[in-house]
């Protein structure tokens, strides 16, 4: 089981990779088993949580009393990468407004930032390159969210090592999320 879903893993970033595919909007209603689901784009089928590990609504400088609500759907290891996906609903209210919602927009118009912080080993993970140096993660700055409705982001990693069990996430200008568990 495992070889096959490593092969999927690779199948499914060797999609993202050349389909240019820029974000899961998560709006897929396939089933699953109990835990979980899977949504397909473009080709490329997605694992998604039925239950965020963790999550919190902020403020988001995109407009006056514009929200955010992120939720970690997942933190998985698998071999010497790990899989962060996240969920981001933003909540804009401006009357009339039209105007593009993006993770980068919504973080300020600032990197979106994504690390993992090793308190363990006094670590900070950043987000792995492919071989031509593009970093293996959403686009976060051209991906569009619909007002109110969940996109789902996802970035790589070089796995934390065997003993961490818990990791804290750092997502754009937002507080942290602390302890968050690792699935190995």
């Amino acid at each position: 089981m495992r070889v096959i879903r490593r092969s999927a893993s690779a199948i499914a970033l060797a999609g993202v990779l050349t389909a240019g595919l820029s974000g899961c909007s998560g709006d897929d209603e396939s089933g699953g088993s109990k835990g979980s689901t899977t949504a397909s784009k473009g080709g490329v089928t997605v694992a998604k949580a039925d239950k965020p590990i963790a999550q919190a609504t902020f403020p988001s400088p995109i407009a006056a009393g514009a929200t955010v609500d992120l939720a970690i759907l997942g933190l998985k290891v698998d071999g010497r990468l790990a899989d962060l996906t996240v969920s981001m609903t933003p909540h804009v209210r401006a009357a009339g407004s039209t105007q593009r919602l993006t993770p980068y927009l919504l973080n300020g118009g600032t990197s979106l930032g994504v690390f993992l912080i090793d308190t363990v080993n006094l670590k900070r993970y950043l987000v792995v390159k492919d071989s031509s140096g593009k970093d293996l993660q959403t686009d976060y700055v051209s991906t569009n969210l619909a007002n109110d409705q969940p996109g789902q982001l996802s970035f790589t990693f070089a796995a934390p090592p065997k003993g961490v069990d818990r990791i804290d996430v750092q997502i754009g200008n937002w507080p942290t999320f602390h302890n968050v568990p690792i699935e190995r």
